[in-house]
């Protein structure tokens, strides 16, 4: 099993910045694959970014240019970089993880940190 803590999340003003970091533990030996995903009520969960085991990443193509996925292997932690913030990117943001190769199946969730941006 792989538990995933996020944190960084919060309130911050439209054309501004954030960084999620979250911190996977227990089996981290079988994950491949790291991502993020948001949900606001009622719409479905959109994976946002991805990171691969050999650093490959995707973006949704409404946050490319803006957000930007890293992670840190000696950590056991990824991190999502939000810049140039829009009110639309509020949302519940869910660190993920799995144990493939698809950069969208995921099998570890985290407990999810709220972003708000405000106009």
């Amino acid at each position: 099993q792989v538990q995933l803590v996020e944190s960084g999340g919060g309130l911050v003003q439209a054309g501004g910045s954030l960084r999620l970091s979250c911190a996977a533990s227990g089996s981290t030996f079988s994950i491949n694959v790291m991502g993020w995903y948001r949900q606001t009520p009622g719409k479905q969960r959109e994976l946002v970014a991805g990171i691969r085991r050999d650093m490959y990443t995707n973006y949704a193509d409404s946050v490319k240019g803006r957000f930007t996925i890293s992670k840190d292997n000696a950590k056991n932690t990824v991190y999502l970089q939000m810049n140039s913030l829009k009110p639309e990117d509020t949302a519940v943001y869910y660190c993920s993880a799995g144990d493939g190769l698809d950069l969208r199946r995921y099998d570890y969730w985290g407990q999810g940190t709220q972003v708000t941006v405000s106009s």
